[in-house]
C-alpha cells in the first residue's frame, strides 16, 4: 500500500484488494477453519497479515463515518471486516478521557461517543465472526467502555456482558468473555468469575479456550482467586478450559489440578 491517506470505505477496500496474496489466502483459510461444517465455514481471505491490516488502519483519516464502517463490516473479506473493527478500536481510543480534558462538556462529549461506539459494535457483533476478529476488538471496544463513567459521571452498566453470554450466537458469547480482559488488567475480577461460571460447560472449544484464557489472566494477578475457582470447579470443567487456566502455574501444581480433574471428575 502506498502512503496516500484513505478517507472512505471504497478507498480502503481498493487498497486492500491490491495487497491480495493467493498463497497466504489458502493458508489462512485452512487455519481459520473455513471448511464445510467448521466454525469459519464460507469465510473468505485476501491473504493479508494482521500487521498489514493495521498499516491500512493507520492510513485512514479519522473521523470516518460509521456508515463507512458499515461497508467494511458487510464485506465478504475477512481482513476488510477486521479493518472496520480496528477502526472502531482507534475511534474508541480517541474517545478515552485524557488529563487535558478539563471541561465537563468535553468529558460528557467523549462519554457519549464511547456509548455510540459500543452500541454500534454490539449491533454489528455478528460481523466479528471469527475468533481473531473478536479478540482484536472486544477488549478494546466493549472492555475499554466499561472502564470509564457514562455521560452522567456514573459507572456504566456491565449487564451487557451477561446478555451477550446468554445469546445463541457463538461470537457474541466469545465477545462477552474476552471483553473482560481489559477489566482483569485493571484488577477487576467479578465479571470474569460470573462469566466463567456461566460459560463453564459450553460445548464449543472456542469458548472453553476463552474461559480458560481469562481465568489464567486473572490468576496472574490474583492466584488465590484462581485457586479458589479451581477448587470448586476443576473436577467438572472441560479439560480444555482447565489446561488454559493453569498454563502459567509451575509443573507440580499443573499436575495436581489435572490429576484432580482426571481422578475426581467425570467425562464432559
Amino acid at each position: 500500500m502506498n502512503n496516500d491517506t484513505c478517507t472512505d470505505a471504497l478507498q480502503i477496500i481498493d487498497a486492500m484488494l491490491q495487497m491480495r496474496d493467493e498463497e497466504q489466502s489458502r493458508i489462512l483459510s485452512r487455519f481459520f477453519k473455513t471448511g464445510k461444517g467448521q466454525y469459519g465455514e464460507g469465510d473468505r481471505f485476501l491473504g493479508i497479515k494482521v500487521p498489514q491490516t493495521r498499516m491500512v488502519v493507520k492510513q485512514v483519516q479519522l473521523p470516518i463515518a460509521l456508515n463507512e464502517i458499515d461497508k467494511l463490516l458487510d464485506s465478504e473479506w475477512h481482513e476488510v471486516r477486521l479493518c472496520g473493527l480496528l477502526l472502531l478500536v482507534r475511534m474508541m481510543q480517541q474517545a478515552v478521557p485524557q488529563k487535558r480534558d478539563a471541561s465537563i462538556l468535553m468529558l460528557q462529549k467523549k462519554a457519549l461517543r464511547r456509548q455510540e461506539l459500543v452500541q454500534y459494535y454490539i449491533r454489528h457483533a455478528e460481523r466479528a465472526n471469527n475468533w481473531d476478529l473478536v479478540d482484536l476488538s472486544a477488549p478494546y471496544i466493549l472492555g475499554v467502555w466499561m472502564l470509564y463513567p457514562g455521560e452522567d459521571g456514573q459507572p456504566v452498566g456491565r449487564d451487557v456482558l451477561m446478555q451477550l453470554a446468554s445469546d445463541s450466537c457463538l461470537w457474541k458469547q466469545r465477545i462477552a468473555i474476552v471483553s473482560v480482559l481489559m477489566l482483569i488488567r485493571h484488577h477487576q475480577f467479578d465479571e470474569t468469575l460470573q462469566l466463567a461460571r456461566r460459560l463453564l460447560h459450553h460445548p464449543h472449544d472456542l469458548i472453553q479456550k476463552a474461559v480458560g484464557w481469562m481465568l489464567r489472566e486473572m490468576g496472574k494477578r490474583d492466584i488465590t482467586l484462581l485457586r479458589d475457582f479451581l477448587q470448586e470447579h476443576s473436577t467438572s470443567m472441560p479439560r480444555t478450559s482447565l489446561r488454559y487456566a493453569i498454563e502459567k502455574m509451575d509443573p507440580g501444581e499443573r499436575r495436581y489440578w489435572m490429576n484432580r480433574r482426571e481422578t475426581d471428575g467425570s467425562d464432559e
